[in-house]
């Protein structure tokens, strides 16, 4: 029992530091990558679909995307999908396929930005530490109910810790990652 809360929590925590790695990469530094219009959603014959699902989405140089649609009508969709998105950009048309180049951060965005980092951050240890009081929860409540004994019970706390410490130094390391590459010129 204390066995499968360690590993519920586990996972809990690990899936909690993949889902800001994923928020971070939204967030974008100046630099183009393919994987920044992964979560812009296009309208492909009346069902919402993600933009890799209809076209190739590749790197034209270090400041531009590419969008070639399989279906060549659908191009101004992707278009009009990519402007609408919170991510700031502007599209062009090249005739078949879709340009996406990437503005110049400015100082005061680049500082934006890092407190928009600094923010899903703390929303995720915030998690982690959600995950930790859960386990402890029902650490305590094994123990109430004379399930397991108090050693083994402050043995399985002290192994929830260290859990949260090693995911929250995870989380702080992406955040320094993600700051550095947003404050470089």
């Amino acid at each position: 029992m204390i066995a499968d809360i360690k590993k519920s929590a586990e996972q809990k925590m690990r899936k909690t530091v993949e889902a800001l790695k994923t928020d971070l990469a939204k967030i974008r530094t100046g630099r183009a990558h393919s994987g920044l219009l992964d979560h812009i959603v296009v309208d492909y014959y009346g069902k919402p679909t993600p933009i890799p699902q209809v076209g190739n989405v590749t790197l034209l140089d270090a400041r531009t995307i590419s969008v070639s649609p399989w279906d060549k009508k659908m191009a101004p969709a992707i278009e009009k999908a990519i402007r609408d998105s919170d991510l700031g950009l502007n599209p062009a048309s090249m005739g078949e396929t879709v340009r996406v180049p990437m503005p110049v951060l400015t100082e005061e965005r680049r500082r934006d930005l890092t407190k928009v980092v600094r923010h899903e951050g703390e929303n995720a240890r915030v998690a982690v530490r959600n995950v930790r009081r859960d386990a402890i929860q029902h650490l305590k409540e094994l123990l109430k109910q004379k399930k397991v004994a108090e050693d083994e019970e402050r043995r399985a706390q002290d192994e929830i810790q260290r859990l949260t410490d090693r995911s929250i130094a995870d989380i702080d390391k992406l955040l320094q990652q993600k700051e550095a590459d947003l404050m470089a010129v």
